[in-house]
């Protein structure tokens, strides 16, 4: 086994070593030491991280002009037959690698930022054991070697996020949070299930790499067999890649499943950072990602659905966006836009030259984490600072915070696409993609683009200029060097990571791509961005009249898109009204008047029984011999009777 082998398999290995540490010795263990046992664990996971890309992409990874996949590790598990069997172990390839430096590098920031941010908490111990299990879950399903190794770490990735989501467990809406994020996944991943099944009992195989091999080959008679029967004007095919992208769009909040992720925000604010930048949210993107020879060769219309569920998504969730008041759910639909943004690029892409897309989605994955996690926790440290969420308590904190302002604000800049940000170069590929795939998804997110450009703006605006709040103006951060530290370390990663060459590294078929850019195409998204940017200083960079002008004017979309367009208040009617009258309630008589019926039937039959034959067994001698005298006169009866 090699270094790094072994390296990749100590990665998976110490958060879940941390979390069965920091649960069983939590109580013994001082509040300030969990935190940094709990950072020093996943600081080395980083570090190892590092070593193992370094040496994927420089080393051992590259094979006859293309990087391909290495098995670190696999052993069987479960054996059903001689052909099938579900299978544990660890898979390097570009997607993989760059996974594990994205999930350990913003969750060691995480870790380190919630030492001083979680400072005081009754459970903090439990905190930060609950931050190792979803490190942990994430980091085995990004390298899991078969579609059903996947479904177990994607499960508890849920049950983690349970767990860190409803952390405040004392108060009601992050309990009901918690419940909802858990039930609208796993209605989503019901559809994930059954996708699984089917693809594997058509290529008869849950492996990844030698299910992508059977479902793409032309002549394969296990694609043959998919693609002999239809529904709907699909083949099976696509209807289980479309199966399995439920399960995806339910982890990433598409369209309509992403009712779960604003209310996620109840739980600690590094937790929403974790989740939102570069783990549970992003899953739905690898899942399309790994399985994306398959969608692209095999199954293009599934992928075409893909594309457009994404384009519609990222639209929706920022006009949302521009109406909220709490700077979390302002942050949590900017999340939902940006993996859209992502999706869209994968649907938009094809095979080939033609992959453009995945390597542009996979691309925005990775800058998307750094400025987002950044976002996340710059807004934590200004709620640590005013104790309030809310926009209306804001203003006029440049000041007061000028780390986090100005970490605050390189974030914006690199989400809202302005050159030389990182969020510039991925969005450009992004949109250049959909401009040569398809022109309505183009336009669309080129709208989209300067729609996010003026919200993050509109936030920025609100918490560090606008109406200056009566408050105590002095340095806030100058005992909490842990979370400026984080702060510092992720904006680095929001300036350049752009600068990074990602084609040469991460492509569909292994194979370095160049990313196109040309100069005369960014005129047009840049001027966008720039001009929803000058809009929000306008109606924002001081206190004026002109937002209570235009939210009058369009006040019956505006209280649409701030009620969120009542998507929420259609589930909970089709559930109260519908499921639970129609169906709840028919299911729950039956269940209590024919099956408890049923039973309390026998119940009372048996009792019945029982009473009746109590006597025979009541202990009192002239009972028995009477009984004993009655069975001889009756033995006696039939045998005369016989013999008469």
């Amino acid at each position: 086994m090699s270094s790094y082998d072994l390296s990749s398999i100590l990665i998976v290995l110490l958060p879940i070593v941390s979390f069965v540490t920091l649960s069983v010795f939590g109580k013994r263990i001082k509040p300030s030491i969990s935190g940094v046992l709990g950072t020093m664990s996943l600081a080395i996971t980083l570090v190892l991280a590092l070593y193992v890309a370094y040496g994927y992409f420089f080393d051992f990874g590259m094979q006859a002009g293309a990087h391909v996949k290495h098995i670190a590790l696999q052993f069987q598990w479960l054996k059903f037959n001689e052909n099938l069997s579900i299978d544990l172990g660890i898979v390097l390839d570009p997607i993989s690698v760059m996974m594990l430096v994205v999930i350990t590098a913003v969750s060691t920031m995480v870790h380190l930022y919630s030492i001083n941010y979680m400072h005081g908490e009754e459970r903090f111990t439990m905190y930060y054991a609950y931050l190792s299990l979803f490190t942990f879950s994430m980091l085995g399903l990004v390298v899991a070697v078969n579609i059903f190794q996947m479904y177990i770490f994607w499960e508890l990735v849920g049950v983690s996020s349970f767990l860190l989501i409803g952390y405040y467990y004392t108060k009601p809406s992050a309990i009901a949070a918690a419940k909802k994020a858990f039930i609208v996944t796993r209605f989503a991943d019901l559809g994930f299930l059954i996708g699984i099944l089917m693809l594997s009992y058509g290529a008869k195989t849950l492996d990844f790499f030698t299910l992508i091999e059977r479902l793409t080959q032309p002549n394969s008679v296990y694609l043959a067999s998919f693609a002999g029967s239809s529904f709907l004007g699909l083949s099976a095919l696509s209807w289980a890649l479309l199966l399995v992208f439920t399960g995806g769009a339910g982890k990433s909040a598409m369209f309509p499943l992403h009712i779960w992720l604003p209310d996620a925000m109840e739980g600690p604010t590094p937790v929403s950072a974790l989740i939102h930048a570069a783990t549970m949210v992003v899953a739905g993107v690898f899942l399309v990602g790994r399985l994306f020879p398959i969608f692209a060769i095999s199954a293009p219309d599934a992928l075409h659905i893909v594309g457009y569920i994404g384009g519609f998504t990222a639209l929706f969730a920022a006009i949302i966006a521009c109406t909220q008041t709490d700077i979390k759910r302002v942050l949590a639909y900017s999340t939902i836009s940006q993996i859209a943004f992502m999706m869209f690029a994968l649907g938009v892409s094809g095979w080939g030259e033609e992959s453009e897309g995945f390597t542009a989605s996979m691309f925005h994955l990775f800058t998307h984490a750094f400025f987002k996690a950044l976002l996340f926790l710059g807004a934590g440290a200004v709620i640590h600072a005013v104790h309030s969420n809310e926009m209306e308590d804001m203003g006029g904190l440049r000041k007061a915070l000028p780390i986090t302002h100005i970490t605050f604000l390189l974030a914006c800049l690199a989400i809202a696409g302005v050159p030389p940000f990182a969020g510039f170069f991925s969005k450009e590929a992004i949109l250049s993609a959909a401009f040569h795939g398809n022109s309505l998804i183009f336009y669309v997110g080129l709208f989209t683009s300067c729609l996010t450009a003026f919200y993050m703006f509109r936030l920025y605006f609100r918490i560090f200029w606008y109406n200056p709040v009566k408050e105590d103006h002095h340095n806030h951060e100058g005992h909490t060097w842990p979370m400026n530290i984080a702060l510092i370390i992720l904006a680095f990663g929001a300036v350049f990571a752009g600068l990074i060459p990602f084609g040469h590294f991460v492509s569909a078929d292994g194979k370095p791509i160049e990313l196109p850019f040309h100069l005369t195409f960014s005129i047009a998204p840049v001027l966008l961005g720039i001009a929803g940017i000058l809009l929000a200083y306008v109606m924002y960079g001081e206190k004026n009249e002109m937002p209570d002008k235009l939210t009058a004017s369009i006040s019956g979309l505006y209280r649409a898109a701030y009620r969120k367009f009542y998507i929420d208040e259609v589930y909970l009617f089709v559930t109260k009204k519908v499921l639970f009258n129609l169906v709840g309630r028919p299911a729950a008589w039956f269940d209590r008047n024919v099956v408890d019926g049923m039973i309390n039937g026998y119940a009372s039959i048996t009792t019945m029984s029982s009473e009746s034959i109590k006597p025979m067994q009541s202990g009192r001698l002239q009972s028995y011999t009477m009984f004993f005298l009655g069975g001889v006169l009756l033995v006696a009866a039939l045998l005369v009777i016989k013999f008469m």
